[in-house]
């Protein structure tokens, strides 16, 4: 029974999904706080369970990072439907997971693995304090200067999740998943296309 609870967890992140959203839409802001603590708990506790007994699945390889991505940019999504925090905050994540997931397409063919580093898991903590400080000043109705802690919590987010999309690139160029003569002989044919014409 044991070897089935990382994926089990997983699977209520995503249930949890909506009820959060449902929450923020209300105006409950304490219970969708609630809801996003757990559905924070059961990540940090699958992945432990599943490192400490060695029941890391194929399931849990694919879906674990696919809640964790969907959860963040749903709530950043119904937070800039509710005008809490600007839609370039969202526009900016969606774009580099977009990037994320060409990425992991195109290793998936090569059969490689980037493993998360810890700048990637900065950024998400980063997010996770941002989210929750959002739906806390807007519950008590904060306005004095501690109003704008979480878009300082966004920025450094931001910063630290696009450090970590640089960061992937530049390791799949290094370690030599992308056929560099091939980009550089692409590049001279264009060159000379230009020089042509």
């Amino acid at each position: 029974m044991l070897k089935y609870v990382p994926n089990i967890l997983t699977i209520i992140r995503f249930l949890l999904i909506p009820f959060i959203l449902y929450s923020v839409i209300a105006g409950n802001y304490l219970v969708a706080l609630l809801l996003f603590t757990i559905s924070g708990i059961t990540d940090i506790a699958d992945g432990f369970i599943a490192r400490k007994f060695q029941l890391i699945s194929n399931f849990g390889k694919l879906m674990d990072p696919l809640a964790d991505k969907l959860t963040q940019i749903s709530m950043l999504a119904i937070l800039v439907l509710n005008n809490m925090i600007p839609a370039w905050i969202l526009i900016i994540v969606a774009l580099k997971e977009i990037t994320m997931v060409c990425g992991a397409s195109f290793l998936y063919g090569k059969d490689v693995v980037v493993y998360s580093r810890w700048y990637g898991k900065l950024a998400t903590v980063l997010f996770y304090l941002a989210i929750v400080s959002s739906l806390l000043i807007e519950q008590f109705a904060i306005s004095n200067w501690i109003a704008d802690i979480d878009l300082y919590l966004y920025y450094l987010a931001l910063l630290t999740t696009l450090f970590a999309l640089v960061m992937y690139i530049k390791t799949i160029y290094s370690k030599g998943f992308i056929n560099k003569e091939e980009l550089h002989k692409d590049v001279t044919v264009e060159k000379k296309e230009r020089k042509k014409n």
